[in-house]
């Protein structure tokens, strides 16, 4: 039978999703790793709220729901075996340093976007991107 594969949960942001999501990418890809973190919908999801000029990084907040998605995330850091923060451009807000904290609290070990081999091939493409679309906007 073979190993269970490592669990890795992703923090950071919301305003950082699209790189969020190429980090899963590359983590799943190149480590044959889990990973969890937020869920990464279509920019159509949430086009009636921006049209109504509400902040779209903070959707949970929009929909009423962001105590009930904190508390899952904190059990996504449960079940982890690790935890990624992806603090792009250093930017750690408010939840995610309560999930760092919790991480902490909890033992788990802590990778960092900006001092992570994925974190750097991440930026290796996102320099590649500028230019055709704005990344982490």
């Amino acid at each position: 039978m073979s190993e269970r594969p490592k669990v890795v949960t992703l923090c950071g942001s919301s305003r950082f999703c699209d790189v969020m999501a190429v980090v899963a990418w590359i983590i799943e890809r190149d480590e044959r790793s889990i990973t969890m973190g937020l869920h990464l919908l279509p920019g159509w999801y949430s086009e009636e709220l921006a049209n109504a000029e509400q902040l779209v990084h903070h959707l949970a907040e929009n929909e009423g729901c962001a105590e009930e998605m904190d508390r899952l995330h904190l059990a996504k850091i449960d079940l982890a075996d690790e935890v990624f923060v992806v603090n792009y451009n250093d930017y750690i807000g408010a939840s995610t340093g309560v999930e760092v904290e919790y991480a902490k609290a909890k033992g788990k070990p802590l990778r960092w976007f900006t001092h992570d081999r994925v974190g750097n091939k991440v930026k290796k493409i996102i320099q590649a991107a500028i230019g055709r679309e704005e990344v982490g906007a």
